[in-house]
Formats: structure tokens, sequence, C-alpha cells
């Protein structure tokens, strides 16, 4: 299942907040990005599977900039045994939309 920006926000405001990922490319990120987030561009997952490891059954949220690429990347980390991936759903740009 995955998660709105809405339920996203008002997680992080409760204290609450999954794991964020962000597999945009650096300079996206910089851009703009979501507070919390750390930067894994979905091209460098596959790299980053043995430090994501130890949280294979926890509450990841991936997000890019309006839901695709994280669609791959929740796809990917799903198929690599993570339980618990959810896609946010229409990206930064609907985070952006929230302010």
């Amino acid at each position: 299942m995955d998660i709105t920006p809405a339920e996203l926000r008002a997680r992080q405001q409760a204290g609450t907040a999954p794991r964020l990922i962000d597999v945009r490319e650096p300079w996206e990120y910089e851009e703009a990005r979501i507070p919390g987030a750390e930067n894994i561009p979905l091209n460098t997952l596959p790299e980053h599977l043995d430090a994501l490891a130890d949280g294979k059954d926890d509450e990841i949220v991936v997000q890019c900039k309006s839901g695709a690429r994280s669609g791959a990347a929740k796809a990917f980390l799903t198929q690599q045994g993570f339980t618990n991936v959810r896609n946010l759903l229409g990206g930064i740009l609907a985070w952006q939309a929230l302010q």
C-alpha cells in the first residue's frame, strides 16, 4: 500500500516517519527535497542493498519527482526481499503542492 504526501506529513509531525529514500538524481535532490529524505539515486540502488539490508522489514517510503522512478524502486526492493516498501504518490511534485 502506497502513501500520500498528506499521510507522510502527518507521520513526520507525529514523530513516526518511516525511512524516506529519494531515488532522484543528486542535482534534483539539491533543488528540492523532503526533510529527512536520504538520496540514493535509482541507478545506484543495487549498490546500496547491503547498507539497507538491516531494515528489510522496516517501513521504507521511496520517492521521486512524480512517482515513476520510485515505483520502479519499490518493485526492485520488494524483489530483493524488503517487506514494507511504500511509494509516495505523486512524488515531490505532490509534496510541494501541500506547501
